[in-house]
């Protein structure tokens, strides 16, 4: 029999092959990769590595961030499309859809509008259904000013730090009593 769509059809069975990835992702964090910071984004991000820092989809973008097997993200995580599959340990913000695959483990608090969770998925904290991004409600990002003398960023809480609120797509102009 012939192949179709890189599957192999050998006696009346199909081979079971990995998923291609779905979506156009312009940015690869590899598995050998360690990042220490925030990281912005639109169009497609998809993480094997690990990333200590929060990640945010621009503002009105149509972000899709993958989170792999091999991923994992301490910090939390802003964005319209978010599937995860790794660990987060951080608050998830998947302004328009969630999707949890068997092997993810999320520490934190998950705000959806729509999900969609395969069994093996755990969430250790609250899931909160939202239908209008605007009653979210908005993370905090701590940005630093300086590095410390060794050239890794200070996390001591010294009066250097500087909080700002990353807002997701809707919450410009918005305060938290409006």
């Amino acid at each position: 029999m012939a192949a179709t769509d890189g599957e192999l059809i050998m006696f009346g069975s199909k081979k079971n092959k990995p998923r291609k990835p779905s979506g156009n992702f312009d940015t690869l964090i590899s598995a050998k990769t360690r990042v220490d910071g925030h990281i912005a984004f639109s169009g497609g991000l998809h993480v094997d590595g690990t990333v200590s820092g929060s990640i945010i989809a621009e503002t009105g973008s149509q972000g899709l961030f993958r989170l792999s097997e091999a991923g994992e993200v301490l910090g939390d995580i802003v964005a319209p499309h978010v599937i995860i599959n790794g660990k987060v340990t951080g608050d998830v913000y998947a302004l328009e859809h969630l999707e949890l695959a068997e092997k993810a483990a999320i520490t934190g608090n998950v705000y959806y509008k729509l999900v969609q969770m395969a069994a093996g998925a755990s969430v250790n904290g609250n899931m909160v259904h939202h239908l209008d991004p605007a009653s979210l409600p908005h993370p905090t990002i701590k940005r630093l000013e300086g590095p410390s003398s060794d050239g890794l960023a200070d996390t001591s809480g010294a009066p250097a730090e500087q909080e700002e609120s990353a807002e997701p797509a809707g919450n410009e102009g918005k305060s938290e009593n409006s």
